[in-house]
């Protein structure tokens, strides 16, 4: 998809790249695909659902912790048609996936 093409085009510029996913498995895939198209050691996979406010806080947590800086960030994951259904935080799934969770990171991550 999008981030995808968004992450191996900035791995083949060199820059050190985080691929944010909710699946090990197909964030892991995406990882060795694009360090093979590109030659960039530096792609590297964390664990986040924007879904889970907690999962947003630990991923910006670890970031900012792990990270000597961040220059550019990239929301780009989001659904669409899924059913009703609440988090359990409260929050109504698909508003805390598109909206709240995107909004909550980048907030954490201007530092």
């Amino acid at each position: 998809g999008i981030g995808k093409c968004v992450a191996m085009d900035l791995a083949r510029r060199n820059a050190r790249t985080i691929l944010a996913c909710r699946s090990q498995e197909r964030g892991q895939a995406a990882v060795e695909e694009i360090r093979a198209a590109t030659g960039n050691p530096a792609v590297v996979l964390r664990l986040l659902d924007t879904g889970s406010l907690a999962s947003v806080r630990a991923f910006a947590s670890a970031v900012l912790r792990e990270e000597s800086r961040l220059d550019v960030l990239v929301n780009n994951a989001g659904v669409t048609g899924l059913p009703f259904a609440i988090t359990s935080e409260g929050l109504e799934q698909t508003f805390t996936i598109n909206y709240l969770g995107p909004f909550l990171l980048t907030n954490l991550l201007l530092g």
